[in-house]
């Protein structure tokens, strides 16, 4: 159950609204990771269960998803380091054992997509996003524990994506392989992607991890892989006429998608620019800084609903998409925050605000905790999606809550 009741943020004062989200995220966080500590931890089989549903029920037979684990072992990592608790370190510490033991591949390398209850494998595939998220995971335990063993897993895998997955003639990261790293026809994420080559949700994922495994190791190997990620954002992923991203292309860089996601764009906001931070490079300041606040300032004039949250995207035909999930109000709290970090405009801040008060009042569940997977377009609560599942992790609300915490 919630244990707390989070006031709205209705203040116009700019330094109490920044105090009070600041005290908001720090409560909404205790409340995310507490929810997932008594209910997904598996004590029959070891790491974690694969899913509660919308209605709040327990799976308990559910497959295990290496998206889900390496998100669980990111998220309690950080929250151990922010605010140290033995409770989060216990399951930071088990995420990473449960990951290491099962979900590696010891034969072929590589982290296996999926594996039933009892940890046995049931796809092998290599997605590079998932790759890429073991990336993120491991560096991050690293820097908690200083854990030899996780960062020299950390870079095995960067190996693999570099090797497999990097165009060395064209640029960019395929997006998927077989168990064996070899060729694969059906490439999706998921079942609602396009099947195509290049994917910009694939290399945003891979920019977090490289970004967080830079600041592990000042490595001039993950700099410059880091640095060409970054370019290539510039060049490829984001329009300078738009200053949105396109989401899918071909082997040879052909665009296969004119959807605009405001949730990605927003998210690859702020991550191109902690990216930039850790670089402490100024030549990629000026090239990056005013990009990141004009595509903050795209989506809060596009897709801010006045009655608080964005929508979730706009079709090739212009129609926008009012369904609100839980993770680009996520996303959206972060990245206004670092806009009006760049520019102290408060139109930002109170962007922030404003979706931050759309979660608590849509989002949160108030009788049995965490979020809901999303809204209808009426405004009530999808229940028809997972509490915790495959795609619904502490990492993205657990997340914004940190960089709330940090940057205010």
């Amino acid at each position: 159950m919630t244990r707390y009741k989070i006031p709205l943020l209705d203040t116009k004062d700019t330094q109490e609204l920044t105090l009070r989200l600041k005290q908001a995220a720090t409560q909404e966080l205790e409340d995310i990771l507490f929810w997932w500590c008594e209910h997904m931890v598996d004590e029959e089989h070891g790491g974690f269960y694969g899913r509660i549903d919308g209605k709040g029920k327990l799976h308990p037979d559910a497959r295990k998803m290496v998206i889900l684990n390496t998100r669980i072992l990111w998220t309690f990592s950080a929250a151990d380091r922010l605010l140290p608790n033995q409770k989060y370190r216990r399951i930071a510490d088990r995420a990473y054992q449960y990951v290491v033991e099962y979900f590696w591949d010891t034969t072929h390398k590589g982290f296996y997509w999926c594996l039933d209850t009892l940890g046995n494998k049931i796809a092998g595939k290599k997605q590079v996003y998932a790759q890429a998220f073991a990336i993120y995971a491991l560096s991050e335990y690293f820097l908690l524990t200083q854990n030899q063993d996780a960062l020299d897993l950390a870079n095995q895998t960067f190996s693999l994506i570099e090797t497999h997955s990097r165009d060395q003639h064209q640029g960019g990261y395929m997006e998927a392989f077989d168990e064996q790293w070899g060729p694969l026809e059906d490439l999706r994420l998921g079942e609602h992607d396009q099947n195509e080559a290049k994917t910009m949700n694939t290399h945003l994922h891979i920019l977090e991890a490289y970004s967080n495994l830079f600041l592990a190791t000042q490595d001039p190997l993950h700099k410059e892989a880091l640095t060409s990620l970054l370019q290539l954002f510039l060049d490829r992923f984001i329009s300078p006429l738009t200053l949105t991203q396109t989401l899918f292309f071909d082997e040879n860089w052909q665009p296969k998608s004119q959807t605009v996601s405001f949730g990605h764009d927003i998210e690859c906001s702020w991550l191109l620019w902690e990216g930039v931070e850790y670089l402490k490079d100024e030549l990629w300041d000026g090239k990056t800084r005013e990009i990141v606040i004009q595509m903050a300032r795209e989506v809060l004039i596009h897709s801010l609903d006045p009655e608080g949250g964005i929508f979730y995207e706009k079709e090739a035909n212009g129609h926008i998409s009012i369904m609100k999930d839980w993770w680009p109000q996520a996303e959206a709290v972060v990245g206004f925050v670092n806009a009006f970090q760049l520019t102290n405009e408060t139109n930002y801040l109170r962007a922030a605000a404003a979706t931050w008060n759309f979660i608590q009042s849509h989002l949160k569940d108030p009788i049995h905790g965490e979020w809901y997977w999303g809204t209808f377009p009426d405004g009530t609560p999808n229940t028809l999606k997972d509490k915790a599942g495959p795609w619904k992790a502490p990492y993205h609300n657990a997340r914004a809550c940190m960089e709330v915490m940090k940057r205010l």
